[in-house]
């Protein structure tokens, strides 16, 4: 499972000494689109608990990364990747024709408390309600007035100003940065932490229901 290896990662990268900040990114047109909706259809309820349980967590441990994390969007970012957009300390954009959307409520996924707790916390409530309850596109510069985005650059150089950015906010004092960030984001780490140690995620009893299934459906015939 894909997100179980990128928690892993973080993890890894959490315990090292000698890592100070961390740039993601994506690959050619796609930052991140998300769940994969082809398998949708496939999971039992004992996935869809350990995906719910699994998103949480990988979320939960990107919000609350001690160190410096910069998202660097190259492209497309969807529903679970705009979660991970949001959950970097700092967001910086490729100018281009791409899509930023939390498209779940179009595709029929409800959202996990880890999501759920990352849009309340780092969209204002306009932006957020807007945004959750349309499940509309938005291009780079209508997320960067919306405050989803940063910065926006030339997709040659977003890159090298993620480093850029990644390395000013590496010579921070680092016990401070990663205090501070906890203390900025104390209330939605909460819940996610909630969520993850004491059962408190309401979709572990069903999380995907026949109504999921169709709107998923349907959502990968249109594209």
């Amino acid at each position: 499972m894909l997100a179980a290896e990128f928690e892993n990662a973080l993890a890894a990268i959490k315990d090292s000494n000698e890592i100070d900040a961390l740039v993601i990114t994506g690959a050619g047109s796609c930052f991140s689109a998300g769940l994969d909706l082809k398998s949708l259809p496939t999971y039992s309820r004992e996935e869809q608990q350990s995906m719910v349980t699994q998103v949480n967590r990988l979320f939960g441990r990107l919000y609350g990364m001690p160190i410096p994390t910069v998202a660097a969007v190259n492209g497309h970012a969807i529903a679970g990747g705009l979660i991970l957009t949001l959950a970097c300390d700092c967001r910086l954009g490729a100018e281009g024709d791409y899509k930023l959307s939390l498209a779940e409520v179009r595709v029929g996924v409800p959202y996990p408390v880890a999501a759920m707790a990352i849009v309340q916390s780092e969209l204002t409530h306009p932006v957020a309600r807007n945004l959750v309850l349309t499940g509309r596109n938005l291009d780079p510069r209508e997320a960067m007035s919306r405050g989803i985005l940063d910065e926006l650059h030339k997709l040659e150089l977003l890159l090298p100003r993620s480093l850029e950015v990644a390395r000013e906010l590496a010579a921070l004092p680092h016990s401070i940065y990663g205090r501070i960030k906890r203390q900025l984001r104390s209330a939605a780490l909460a819940r996610i932490d909630d969520a993850i140690s004491n059962h408190g995620e309401p979709m572990l009893e069903s999380w995907l229901s026949e109504e999921t299934l169709a709107a998923s459906s349907e959502a990968l015939k249109r594209n």
